[in-house]
């Protein structure tokens, strides 16, 4: 599993920051619904809302983005590396970009 950490001052920092992220790395993220988490899922994808997933759908997922997408921080976890690869042990890190 692999965590990282967006903490950001000002509205949206620490999103767009996990957002921006993802893009260059070519991970799709899911729609905002409020406090729900935020699909991800390695390539091109459009993912929908939390509430619109099914069960098969969020374990298909590669990844989950968390936390006050306003205010920060937010965290995106991987159940395997960030480029769908599995890992042995738990990853964290702070995002420094």
């Amino acid at each position: 599993m692999v965590t990282i950490v967006f903490d950001r001052p000002g509205d949206f920092e620490a999103c767009n920051a996990a957002e921006k992220w993802c893009r260059d790395r070519g991970i799709s993220v899911g729609e905002m619904q409020g406090p729900a988490p935020r699909g991800l899922l390695v390539g091109d994808f459009w993912i929908a809302k939390w509430r619109n997933l099914n069960a098969a759908e969020k374990r298909a997922l590669n990844g989950r983005m968390t936390g006050d997408m306003r205010h920060g921080p937010v965290t995106i976890t991987f159940d395997d590396d960030e480029y769908g690869n599995p890992v042995g042990k738990q990853h964290e890190r702070r995002a420094t970009a």
